[in-house]
């Protein structure tokens, strides 16, 4: 507690001795991790790789999300509905899905070229100092260089076939449901279609 009377909350010791305090409001869903009111060592929570805010900063983490707003606290206060409290339940775990599934995607986008570069500075090394290597393992290295590049293109490859597959699965579920939306049921009659304006 402060002169002024500000409480400030600490997830661990870690980050009431690190960082230094911020008087701007919690960004938003941060965690008390997020350092923004730790002070004893006056250190820049945006300059701290293991903070939350360095990782939203630095793009590690996924900042403009719709799902993200689903978090959000709401003080308005509302009537109890047994039907509203079902149908929120089931969004709530759709949206943990939804989530799920594009913090995935978006690992995958930011670590897409890792490997291919991580091979590239490897051969780099090799090849700059193969007269540290023994005669006997010079002329082994260079075949293996080759076979792991060409397994490293083949993982790539087969990376972007997975992908295109899953996006056309995806605009297939969404043509299904199109053509869903667009029938109604007819009392006595089954399923109609309507005619619809795109």
């Amino acid at each position: 507690m402060r002169n002024d009377a500000k409480v400030f909350k600490f997830c661990r010791s870690k980050c009431h001795k690190n960082v230094r305090h911020k008087s701007t409001p919690l960004e938003h869903g941060a965690r008390p991790t997020d350092s923004t009111e730790q002070f004893k060592m006056k250190r820049n929570p945006r300059k701290l790789a293991w903070t939350k805010s360095f990782r939203r900063a630095h793009g590690k983490e996924m900042t403009v999300d719709s799902t993200l707003q689903f978090a959000q606290r709401r003080n308005i206060p509302v009537r109890y509905n047994r039907e509203l409290v079902a149908t929120t339940l089931s969004a709530m775990q759709r949206v943990s899905e939804i989530r799920a599934r594009r913090e995935r995607q978006f690992y995958k986008n930011r670590m897409r070229g890792n490997k291919a570069t991580q091979m590239e500075a490897d051969r780099k090394l090799v090849a700059e100092n193969q007269h540290l290597l023994p005669p006997q393992y010079r002329d082994q290295v260079q075949e293996v260089l080759d076979v792991e590049a060409q397994k490293v293109d083949m993982e790539l490859a087969e990376e972007e076939d997975l992908e295109v597959e899953e996006e056309e699965r995806l605009k297939d579920e969404k043509t299904k449901l199109n053509t869903k939306r667009k029938q109604r049921l007819v009392r006595g009659e089954g399923v109609e279609e309507m005619d619809v304006d795109e």
